[in-house]
């Protein structure tokens, strides 16, 4: 995967983890249950965003490949199981 492909996903997985490191570092302190969870599931749903873009950068990739009469890396079956993987 080219950089190109996969940079904005890059950039929220790395917000990911400082964010999850701030979740870690509120349960290590104790802080207020819902408190953590919302931060909790911002984490999640972040992560979640980061594997769609792919998806979807996969499926922008692969749309180019066909229309430029190569063979696409990944079949649209292969992309589709991918992203129920994640939903």
């Amino acid at each position: 995967m080219s950089e190109a492909m996969v940079g904005d996903a890059v950039t929220r997985l790395r917000q990911a983890r400082g964010q999850l490191a701030g979740v870690i570092a509120m349960i290590e302190a104790g802080e207020d249950c819902t408190k953590v969870l919302t931060q909790l599931a911002a984490v999640s749903k972040a992560i979640d965003r980061a594997g769609f873009k792919l998806v979807a950068s996969g499926l922008r990739h692969c749309n180019a490949a066909q229309e430029r009469d190569e063979e696409a890396p990944m079949s649209v079956a292969e992309l589709e199981k991918l992203f129920l993987a994640l939903a």
